[in-house]
């Protein structure tokens, strides 16, 4: 597996060559940090939970990725850079991820190949700055939201899966104090990091992320939790968790070891995101650390919303997925002697799909773009959530609908890309960008 995985690595790297941005040197040297340090060490499988984190100090102020500068014009191409991960998440997404589907979502498993796969080319690092041995040279929502689209245009299930342990580092290292980074955040960029999840959704009706019901005590040095977190992807074999919680009233972050006494999972199965495994998170006197608590409440809110627009990012790659099977399908599929995109309410469906695609990878790109430039992204995160709850859901309506009888069986990917998408607009944290 090891060589295996060698091979694929080289690969990618090969195919990212390519691109047209890779003949800058600079912008080489910067795919070869991306992509050559996890290809030379091959595929490892993830370990079980209960890893240790020993106690670090930092030194001085805690490290923060630049601000992204922003474009002197308006310019919606990736830049160079981005163009270089974006190959690189396409290339995963349709040679390792995509293959891999059907199986990891009816067993609710991700083979540790993929999950290795996506850890050696360093994914889960697109949020960790480089001066702490990560790949950003600068905080970028628009590079995360690029990346998620490209995986979840594989499948939303296994990005869901293997991006988690990326939302937590991100997240250390977006709010984390030098302590908190020196700690954690090692593990997360050493040959074989670690599964974690950010556990922000719980068991409600209407779930409010600033109304939260696990509520935490501070006792001395102490935060005593309780509470329920639900649909948390991989918590079974969780390394780490960062869940949400209201510390005497403020919603807040706080740093979870799974094996606290108090801390209890259960198998919790969802519609859809089936291969990242969700389960409930149950915290009953769970006591932490009160160093573990993470950024402050200004960071929760931050984090909501931009797990929000990661989700939405998500939406549109696999919206995108849609768009691509259906469009080749019915100018393939005959009825009455002629491809069924012949007929005009088909061919208006497909591009009314299309359409609507196109709007909310504008309104994701936008938001993202404003988070980058320290703008207030707020209305244009809503604006994203409320698309995926209404136009991507139809988006994958229309998939299985497209396709008749054949939509509804387990033959073709459009059930599972109609179920994943029905979960996009309402879930909440696992993914950040």
């Amino acid at each position: 597996m090891a060589d295996k995985g060698q091979r694929l690595g080289l690969r990618l790297i090969a195919k990212a060559g390519g691109l047209p941005g890779l003949k800058d040197k600079e912008v080489r040297a910067k795919v070869e940090r991306y992509l050559y340090k996890g290809a030379v060490t091959g595929f490892k499988a993830q370990t079980a939970a209960g890893r240790a984190f020993a106690k670090k100090k930092g030194a001085g102020d805690p490290a923060r990725a630049a601000t992204a500068k922003p474009k002197p014009l308006f310019d919606l191409n990736p830049s160079e850079d981005q163009q270089m991960i974006q190959g690189v998440a396409r290339d995963l997404a349709d040679e390792v991820i995509r293959p891999a589907a059907a199986a990891a979502d009816a067993a609710r498993s991700v083979p540790d190949e993929v999950r290795s796969a996506a850890a050696d080319m360093g994914l889960h690092l697109v949020g960790v700055p480089a001066e702490l041995e990560g790949i950003a040279e600068e905080r970028s929502a628009v590079t995360g939201a690029i990346v998620l689209e490209e995986l979840a245009r594989g499948d939303m299930g296994i990005a869901a899966a293997i991006m988690a342990p990326a939302a937590v580092a991100t997240a250390i290292a977006a709010y984390g104090d030098a302590d908190q980074q020196a700690t954690y955040l090692p593990e997360f960029t050493s040959e074989n990091p670690p599964s974690a999840a950010l556990a922000i959704q719980e068991p409600q009706v209407l779930f409010d992320p600033f109304a939260l019901r696990t509520t935490g005590r501070v006792e001395g040095d102490e935060i005593i939790l309780d509470g329920t977190k639900a649909i948390v992807p991989g918590a079974e074999t969780a390394d780490l968790f960062i869940v949400s919680a209201a510390i005497d009233g403020q919603p807040r972050l706080v740093i979870v070891k799974p094996g606290t006494d108090g801390v209890q999972v259960e198998d919790d199965p969802a519609m859809g995101v089936r291969a990242a495994k969700t389960a409930r998170l149950h915290l009953e006197g769970v006591r932490v650390p009160r160093s573990d608590l993470l950024g402050s409440t200004e960071d929760h809110a931050d984090a909501v919303r931009r797990a929000r627009l990661a989700w939405a990012a998500a939406a549109v790659g696999t919206s995108q997925a849609v768009l691509d099977h259906v469009k080749e399908y019915v100018k393939e599929r005959k009825a009455f002697g002629e491809p069924i995109g012949y007929r005009q309410a088909v061919a208006f469906t497909v591009s009314d799909i299309a359409i609507e695609l196109a709007g909310l990878r504008l309104v994701v790109w936008k938001a993202a773009a404003r988070l980058d430039r320290g703008e207030d992204a707020s209305a244009e995160i809503a604006q994203a959530r409320s698309l995926v709850s209404r136009h991507a859901t139809w988006i994958g309506s229309s998939g299985v609908q497209l396709l008749g009888g054949h939509g509804f069986v387990k033959e073709f990917d459009n059930e599972r890309w109609y179920r994943d998408l029905r979960g996009a607009g309402v879930l909440e944290g696992t993914l950040l960008v």
